[in-house]
């Protein structure tokens, strides 16, 4: 019941009632991703996607991105070749605790050896 009312009243978690009847009636499904992701699009040409959780726009992959912003025409493939040296796909983690935090930031947790210097005395 409270999934109802979120989908109701807020963007952030998955889809609103308007995108939902929206995709009802006009929506093709086109494909899904890794993530569960599922894009759509209608007969004018509009794409859009359905996120599984939370609404994340870096929780696409590469090549659904290419399809979305229409630098592709083709829908990616399923059995897409990938190269030993290829990553599989991660989201943004800033602002996470698995976040990037070199050596010497302020939010890191390891401490670095500064040196002191002398202030100068006139």
């Amino acid at each position: 019941m409270i999934s109802f009312f979120k989908q109701i009243f807020t963007w952030w978690n998955r889809q609103t009632l308007g995108t939902f009847i929206y995709t009802l009636f006009t929506g093709k499904l086109v494909g899904m991703d890794e993530f569960g992701n599922k894009y759509y699009s209608n007969s004018k040409g509009k794409r859009w996607v359905i996120y599984k959780t939370k609404v994340e726009s870096s929780k696409i992959p590469a090549e659904w991105h290419l399809w979305i912003h229409f630098l592709t025409i083709n829908k990616p493939s399923d059995n897409l070749n990938k190269f030993k040296w290829q990553k599989k796909h991660q989201e943004n983690l800033t602002g996470t605790s698995k976040a990037y935090k070199p050596e010497g930031s302020l939010s890191s947790d390891s401490k670095r050896k500064t040196k002191r210097y002398d202030v100068w005395k006139n």
